[in-house]
Order: C-alpha cells, then sequence, then structure tokens
C-alpha cells in the first residue's frame, strides 16, 4: 500500500466522522428555537432547550476541530499526489 493510499484512507476516515457530524448537528438543530414565548407551566420546555443548546455548543466545538483537521488532511493529501506525481515525471 502506498503512502498516497494511506493518506487517502485517513482522509475519508476524518471526512466521514466530519459528515456524520455535520448530519448530527442539523439533526439535533431542528430542534431548537430562537424564540420561546412560554407561560409559566411550560417551564419544561425552557430547560429543554437549554440543554439542546448546550449540546449544540458541544458538538460546534468537536465539528470545528474535525473541519480542520479534514481540510489538513485534504492538503496532505494533495500534496502527497503532486509529490507522487512529480517523482514519476522525473
Amino acid at each position: 500500500m502506498s503512502v498516497l493510499e494511506t493518506v487517502a484512507i485517513a482522509w475519508a476516515a476524518v471526512a466521514g466522522v466530519y459528515l456524520v457530524l455535520f448530519l448530527y448537528h442539523s439533526v439535533v438543530g431542528m430542534k431548537e428555537e430562537d424564540h420561546l414565548y412560554l407561560s409559566a407551566g411550560e417551564a419544561k420546555l425552557e430547560a429543554e432547550q437549554k440543554e439542546i443548546m448546550k449540546s449544540l455548543n458541544r458538538l460546534e466545538s468537536v465539528q470545528h476541530k474535525v473541519g480542520w483537521v479534514a481540510l489538513a488532511m485534504t492538503i496532505v493529501a494533495a500534496g502527497t499526489w503532486g509529490y507522487d506525481a512529480l517523482s514519476q515525471l522525473l
């Protein structure tokens, strides 16, 4: 197995994790409300929205980090591919 194949497999794994996090964030984000108008008896909904917001904030942090790793892996894969192509030409 060549270096390019190894980098491509690692990139695919990181990109797959990023895609799963993105989809999960979208699904959880559908339950989020921007503005809540609640009566005193609906305090349970407020606590539920706060939990959703905390979950989304934690998820966004992880999602951004994985996104940067995916970008770095893309650059490494492109560099590896370019190096292989250049070494075959010379």
